[in-house]
């Protein structure tokens, strides 16, 4: 299926002078820089009625701009009717609440059964907009609230929040230790030098800063709120390995249950079977790409780590001297 865009504009005063390219990116500033330039080179730009593919030609104030472009499919995966929890939807934006066990991105091992493959299913008309409208992603075992575009304008907008960091997402979890304080982790993240499914801090990686605050103390754990200026793989589960507090069920990044001394054996089940990193997207503020409302949602502790906080709790109220 293919999408028929058509655009008329006028050169200002003000833009007399630019290239065409920026200009275009003044005048439809819904789209990509990256996705101008092709129209252009495509042909599919004319100015005053003669097709102009020079990203570099020079416009005039009152010059016509005409853009007749085909946006061709971008996604290549299947449409899939898997359930979503959706907190929220108008005709640019989807937030869901995304469930522990739902891959993103459909790859290697997970050829279907990914949120791609529902959203595809919720919102045909989505598989015009690159990787079907994800602007950011969780992990497969990572709860929480994830916003999706579902226009190419729309996603143009949320990268570009992204990008300045003007989308908060803050994060709830669990880890291993008693902590004394929040702090900020401002360390870059790139690919293990060994293990090729594991990041790390690595000199050589891209810029990472996580804020957190320590929410409540528990007699050999912690939970925590935390806030992401940047969005790295892996980010909050390095982060927090880094500074010797790996969350609690990270089968990646060694949280393997260790109980307390004299821990009780329902409380020790809790934690032998809490099989996932605990780690969920709490809460989610933007402002919408059109109408410039600043919108905020909050998604309830899943299940799984409600159970989990209530069991620390009760196992530090059995143990108040060795808490304290």
């Amino acid at each position: 299926m293919t999408q028929e865009i058509n655009l008329k504009s006028e050169i200002s005063a003000t833009q007399t002078g630019l290239r065409l390219d920026q200009a275009l990116a003044e005048l439809f500033p819904d789209y990509s820089r990256t996705r101008i330039k092709e129209w252009i080179l495509s042909g599919a730009v004319q100015v005053d009625g003669v097709v102009v593919d020079k990203p570099r030609e020079k416009v005039l104030e009152s010059q016509l701009i005409e853009v007749g472009a085909t946006l061709e499919e971008e996604v290549h995966a299947k449409a899939q009717d898997i359930d979503l929890d959706i907190v929220y939807e108008d005709e640019h934006i989807l937030v869901i609440n995304k469930q522990a066990g739902l891959v993103v991105h459909p790859g290697a091992g997970n050829a279907d059964g990914t949120l791609m493959n529902a959203l595809l299913h919720h919102c045909p008309e989505i598989e015009h907009v690159p990787r079907a409208g994800i602007v950011h992603r969780l992990d497969k075992d990572t709860t929480g609230l994830m916003v999706v575009a579902k226009t190419v304008e729309a996603q143009t907008h949320l990268v570009a929040a992204l990008q300045a960091r003007e989308i908060t997402r803050e994060y709830e979890a669990i880890v291993l230790g008693t902590m004394t304080g929040g702090g900020t982790v401002d360390e870059p993240i790139g690919r293990h030098p060994t293990k090729r499914t594991h990041m790390a801090v690595h000199h050589a990686g891209k810029p990472a800063v996580t804020h957190y605050r320590v929410a409540e103390k528990f007699r050999n754990h912690t939970r925590l709120r935390l806030r992401l200026e940047s969005g790295r793989t892996h980010q909050i589960r390095v982060h927090m390995a880094h500074i010797g507090h790996v969350l609690l069920g990270d089968p990646v990044y060694g949280g393997r249950p260790r109980p307390p001394k004299a821990a009780s054996p329902e409380f020790f089940e809790i934690l032998k079977n809490f099989k996932r990193q605990a780690l969920h997207a709490v809460r989610l503020e933007l402002a919408h790409p059109f109408s410039c409302e600043i919108m905020s949602w909050q998604a309830p502790i899943p299940e799984d780590m409600a159970i989990l906080t209530k069991a620390l709790r009760q196992d530090t109220v059995e143990h108040p001297i060795e808490y304290l």
